[in-house]
């Protein structure tokens, strides 16, 4: 019996160890959680985003001047009318990291296009489309201990505003100085 209780022992801290060093970090993708978080991202003209064809991706690397690399699964769409400005993360807003070990601290970046457009972001920024994308912040992951512990909210991310598309900036700024050309004609 002394031996069948040292072998149970073993086994339980063996699951444990390896569960422990294969959970990977989670993140609760929402940006806007009641009392803990409220980062509204903002169109281009300054209100709040609320076309349902836009979609919110995140974005991790292991180091700040890492490779970024999107999530697994599907973008989120953005919410309309009085819940413009969020996105709606789904009925699991929880994301997970792979390769980033739980409880360790992961790079994070929000990005934003139009999927009605174009299909992923990096083809969105390539074709020139409306895009946008937060600030890189660190935070660390959820997921780690035993058992694995809640996905980490997404506190230390900051608003932003999308990009117009260059076309977009062009002809605003020949607009512009139409009007400065015709300015000093007078």
């Amino acid at each position: 019996m002394p031996n069948m209780k040292k072998l149970l022992i073993i086994a339980a801290l063996t699951v444990v160890v390896g569960v422990q060093t294969y959970a990977q970090g989670t993140i609760d993708f929402r940006n806007r959680i009641t009392g803990t978080l409220d980062v509204p991202v903002f169109a281009v003209g300054g209100a709040r985003l609320g076309d349902a064809s836009f979609v919110a991706q995140l974005y991790f690397s292991a180091t700040q001047g890492g490779v970024y690399a999107p999530v697994t699964g599907a973008p989120a769409v953005f919410r309309t009318g009085t819940g413009a400005g969020y996105w709606n993360a789904g009925a699991d807003s929880t994301r997970t990291l792979a390769g980033i070990v739980g409880g360790t601290t992961a790079w994070l970046q929000v990005r934003v296009w139009n999927l009605a457009l174009q299909p992923t972001y990096e083809a969105a920024l390539a074709a020139g489309g409306v895009t946008g994308f937060s600030d890189p912040f660190s935070l660390a992951t959820g997921g780690g201990g035993v058992p694995p512990g809640s996905p980490a909210f997404m506190t230390p991310m900051t608003s932003f505003t999308l990009v117009p598309e260059p076309s977009t900036i062009a002809l605003g700024a020949l607009g512009l100085a139409g009007l400065l050309f015709i300015r000093r004609r007078k």
